[in-house]
C-alpha cells in the first residue's frame, strides 16, 4: 500500500507498506490507483483552490498559503490573516464556494512559461521556487478573461467543479501569530458532517421535549432560569456565611488579646469562605483567622488577620503556613490571603500548624 510520495532529482519514489506476501529486490509490480480515494482527494484539492480565492475575495488580498493538507477525508488550509475570522465571513466564504460548485465551471490545467502565468495573475506560493515552464490550474466561473480561481499547482483536480458536491468549513483556529487554520470537507463527507449535527440537533431537542425550531428558545429560558437560581444560591450562601460566622465566633480563642480561629468549613467554596471570613473580622475586632474547606477533592484555604495586626502577622505568611501542610502554596494582601492544595487528609494538621505558628508570633 503506498502510502506517500516524494520526488528526488527527477525520480518519484513510491512509500508505503507490504501489507501481505513478500516483496524482493528486482521484482516487477502491477501498480493500481484507489480510484475513490484519488476522487476525494481531487474534490478536496480543488475545493482549497476555490477557497483560497473566496478568503482573499472576502478577507482582503493580503490572504497567502501558509501551509495546507489535502488528503481523501478532509482539507486544512493555514493562511495569514490577523484576527479570527468572524462567523459572518466564514458563512460567506462557504456560500461562495458552493455558488462556483452549483456553477459547475470547468478545471483547466494548462502548461506555460512561469513569467507569462505570472503575467496571467495565477497566484504563486511566496518563496516557492518554480521550473522555467510550470503547471497553470484554472476552474470555476468565468469572471472577465479568466476564471474565479487561477494557480500554479501539479496536483490532481476534478474535471469540473462541480464535481466537488457540496463544500462544508467545520472549523476555523488560529495555529501562531498572524496564521489562521481553516478545516472544511466535501462531498459525502460534507453530507455526512451536516448529518451528525442534524442528529445532535435532534437528540438536543429531545433532551429539551421541543421541536427543532424551538431548541434556541428553550436554552434561553434555562440559562435565564439558571441564571435565577445561582442567584438565589448566592444570596443563600450568604445567609450561610452569616450564620457561620456567629457560630464560629465562639469558638476563638484569646492569644495576647488577640482573638486566634482556625476551622474546617466542609463543602465551602471560595465565595463562601471569603464571606465567612468577612462575617468574622467584622465579629471579632482584633484577630487572626484561617479557614479550609474540601470542594471536590481539592483544598481550600483562606486567611484573614485584622489591619491592626498586620506589621507583625501577614497574612500570606500564614496561609502559607496552613497550605504547605496539605501540598500547596498561595498568596494574597497582607490582610486577606487565598491559597489550594491537593491532601484534603491533611486539613487537620493545617490548620494546627496555623494555630501553632500564631502562638508563637503573638
Amino acid at each position: 500500500m503506498v502510502k506517500d510520495t516524494q520526488k528526488q532529482g527527477n525520480a518519484v519514489l513510491h512509500i508505503g507498506e507490504l501489507e501481505s506476501g513478500t516483496i524482493n529486490k528486482g521484482d516487477e509490480l502491477n501498480a493500481e490507483v484507489n480510484a475513490d480515494s484519488r476522487k476525494a482527494i481531487s474534490r478536496n484539492h480543488s475545493a482549497t483552490h476555490l477557497m483560497h480565492a473566496a478568503l482573499q475575495q472576502v478577507l482582503g488580498e493580503h490572504v497567502s498559503q501558509k501551509g495546507s493538507l489535502v488528503d481523501s477525508e478532509k482539507l486544512r488550509f493555514d493562511f495569514s490573516h490577523f484576527e479570527p475570522v468572524k462567523k459572518a465571513a466564514l458563512k460567506q466564504i462557504e456560500q461562495i464556494v458552493n455558488q462556483q460548485i452549483r456553477g459547475n465551471g470547468e478545471a483547466r490545467a494548462k502548461e506555460m512559461l512561469l513569467e507569462e502565468a505570472k503575467a496571467s495573475g495565477a497566484m504563486a506560493l511566496f518563496g516557492e521556487k518554480y521550473a522555467d515552464v510550470v503547471r497553470v490550474v484554472s476552474m470555476g466561473n468565468h469572471i472577465g478573461d479568466g476564471h474565479f480561481s487561477t494557480e500554479l499547482c501539479g496536483g490532481i483536480h476534478v474535471n469540473r467543479v462541480g464535481d466537488i458536491g457540496f463544500f462544508k468549513i467545520t472549523a476555523e483556529t488560529g495555529i501562531a501569530s498572524g496564521v489562521r487554520r481553516i478545516e472544511a470537507v466535501t462531498g459525502e463527507a460534507a453530507v455526512n458532517w451536516v448529518e451528525q449535527k442534524e442528529r445532535q440537533l435532534d437528540s438536543l431537542a429531545q433532551l429539551l421535549k421541543s421541536s427543532r425550531d424551538e431548541v434556541n428558545g428553550k436554552v434561553e429560558q434555562l440559562m435565564q432560569k439558571l441564571k435565577e437560581q445561582d442567584k438565589q444560591l448566592t444570596q443563600l450562601k450568604g445567609k450561610m456565611a452569616s450564620q457561620a460566622g456567629n457560630d464560629l465566633s465562639s469558638q476563638a480563642e484569646d492569644i495576647g488579646g488577640v482573638k486566634v480561629l482556625t476551622a474546617f468549613l466542609e463543602g465551602a467554596d471560595s465565595n463562601t469562605l471569603r464571606d465567612t471570613l468577612d462575617q468574622l473580622k467584622n465579629k471579632l475586632g482584633s484577630a487572626a483567622i484561617v479557614l479550609a474547606s474540601d470542594e471536590g477533592g481539592k483544598v481550600k484555604l483562606i486567611a484573614g488577620v485584622s489591619k491592626d495586626l498586620t506589621k507583625t502577622i501577614r497574612a500570606g505568611d500564614l496561609v502559607n503556613i496552613a497550605a504547605a501542610e496539605v501540598g500547596g502554596k498561595g498568596g494574597g494582601r497582607p490582610d486577606m490571603a487565598q491559597a489550594g492544595g491537593s491532601n484534603p487528609a491533611a486539613i487537620p494538621q493545617a490548620l494546627e500548624a496555623a494555630k501553632s505558628w500564631l502562638q508563637k508570633q503573638l
